[in-house]
Order: structure tokens, then sequence, then C-alpha cells
């Protein structure tokens, strides 16, 4: 596990990027560049941007899906404002 200050961060692997933020309904795009799963734990971070969260539920064309693979653009609905090209990491 990776520490950073008195911070335990745990391992983290960049699985995607904001493409877009849609501010009225809280909701993210994500361009993935590896799996994610619905239930995992993911970390977005950007300049101004520090938001941990579980993915509880993902969207492809507005249809539910429970996986999202490399190359895929996923919406989820996330906590807080995030913005475009924000990094998404898989925490371990």
């Amino acid at each position: 596990m990776k520490t950073i200050g008195a911070f335990n961060m745990g391992e983290k692997k960049q699985v995607g990027i904001i493409t877009r933020y849609f501010h009225k309904i809280g909701v993210a795009a994500i361009m993935l560049e590896d799996t994610l799963d619905v239930g995992n734990k993911i970390s977005i971070e950007g300049a101004t941007t520090n938001l941990e969260m579980n993915v509880d539920s993902m969207q492809v064309d507005r249809a539910e899906i429970q996986s999202g693979t490399k190359g895929q653009e996923i919406a989820i609905k996330v906590a807080d404002r995030v913005r475009e090209n924000d990094a998404v990491y898989l925490v371990e």
C-alpha cells in the first residue's frame, strides 16, 4: 500500500478519464481504459477534484450494465462535481 503523508491511499490503477459532466443530474461520462464493474470503489482526481466513491450503477446508452470494458463510454451517478479530463482510478 502507498502512503502519502498521513493518509493510507491503498493501491490504485487508472481505469478511465472523465469526458463530460452533467451537473443538473449529477452524472459523469467516463471513457474507460480498463474494465470497471458495479460495486468497485473508485477515486476521481483532478486539479480541483478529489472524490472517492463506490460505483452503484452504470449505463451505456441509457441501458443498465454490470461491467464496462476498455473503449466503452459509460455513465455513472457521482456524489459531487467532477470535471472533464479528471482521472478515474480503481481503488483496491
